[in-house]
């Protein structure tokens, strides 16, 4: 994935690099989705629905929905790049629960 390419679609940043390293600080995923984070009716941060941390394959990684582009085109290039600049691997395409 490259941040010219003309397609976008839903990915998953896995916290490993094409090395074959973990990426770290152990906290990465939670601190990238952090930087998406929204401040809800509740009067409290929480994750953006289209940038979530979680797991994949027993590593950790940040879930990147499509809908993302369509609301904020610089966040979802954003993370494109943290990805590339990192050297983690990307999987894609994904495919998001509705």
């Amino acid at each position: 994935m490259t941040t010219t390419q003309s397609r976008h679609e839903s990915f998953i940043i896995v916290g490993v690099t094409h090395e074959g390293r973990r990426f770290r600080p152990s906290d990465w995923a939670e601190r990238l989705c952090g930087t998406m984070s929204v401040f809800g009716a509740e009067r409290r941060m929480a994750y953006s629905p289209y940038v979530q941390p979680g797991n994949h394959e027993g590593e950790k990684c940040v879930f990147v929905d499509i809908r993302i582009h369509d609301i904020e085109t610089k966040a979802y290039h954003f993370l494109e790049r943290f990805a590339q600049d990192n050297n983690l691997k990307v999987i894609a395409p994904w495919v998001p629960p509705r």
